[in-house]
């Protein structure tokens, strides 16, 4: 079950959705928001999976108070406007449905939902690694053992503790099938597993590569959102 809010300062955008939801048998309405004060008092009492969130809003926009949420719920942007689809993808949203959002592009959105749900269970609940071609063979790569990612081109390079692995693909289709809570973008030729980081210190990741210190640049579009992650392990 996906236990969702909506949030939306528009009676009639909050009643469609509404609508929606009530015919997708997956999917739990908790709450109906009108404003980002009242969605953050739901995030405090309920555990939430997602927040259909609107961006123009009073007070505090979808944008503003998805960045001021510590561990935040995934979200699909539902607005009338498409100039703030290039800031939601640095934000990792599921999804951006611009207005009036159809039930069949709605339904796609919660499948997305529901298929990063299942993929974050899956390696959480069972594997621990998976198979890349690379060599003309299938090679198996264990999650623990990747320190990084590289992409160059069409090609990335699978950095492990032993070994390197180098296999035909792109970062965006790699990206989306690694377990999100353990690998972070941090910029658009590297993907870092958090548990590897040493240290950072301004807009460099120090990482340890077979004994020796290894340096990864922090993309400005990616270092909030894994300075989130940081602030989560931070004591």
């Amino acid at each position: 079950m996906i236990k969702t809010i909506i949030v939306d300062d528009e009676p009639l955008a909050l009643k469609v959705l509404e609508n929606y939801i009530d015919q997708l048998p997956e999917v739990e309405l908790v709450a109906k928001c009108e404003n980002a004060i009242e969605a953050n008092n739901v995030l405090q009492n309920e555990d939430i999976d997602l927040i259909c969130l609107d961006i123009k809003m009073p007070q505090i926009s979808g944008i503003d108070f998805l960045k001021s949420l510590k561990n935040p719920p995934m979200v699909i942007f539902t607005t009338a406007f498409s100039n703030y689809a290039l800031e939601s993808y640095n934000l990792d949203v599921v999804d951006y449905l611009l207005k009036p959002i159809s039930f069949d592009r709605f339904m796609k959105a919660i499948n997305k939902v529901s298929e990063r749900m299942n993929h974050d269970h899956d390696y959480s609940e069972a594997d621990d690694y998976f198979y890349v071609k690379a060599d003309k063979k299938l090679m198996k790569v264990k999650y623990d053992d990747i320190i990084y990612i590289e992409g160059l081109k069409d090609y990335v390079i699978l950095r492990n503790v032993n070994s390197r692995v180098i296999t035909l693909q792109t970062m965006k289709s790699l990206e989306e099938k690694l377990p999100s809570k353990m690998f972070k973008r941090v910029h658009r030729s590297y993907i870092v597993n958090v548990e590897k980081i040493n240290s950072i210190t301004g807009n460099m990741i120090e990482v340890i590569e077979k004994g020796r210190e290894k340096l990864i640049p922090i993309g400005k579009n990616y270092k909030e959102e894994l300075m989130k992650t940081i602030e989560e392990k931070r004591i």
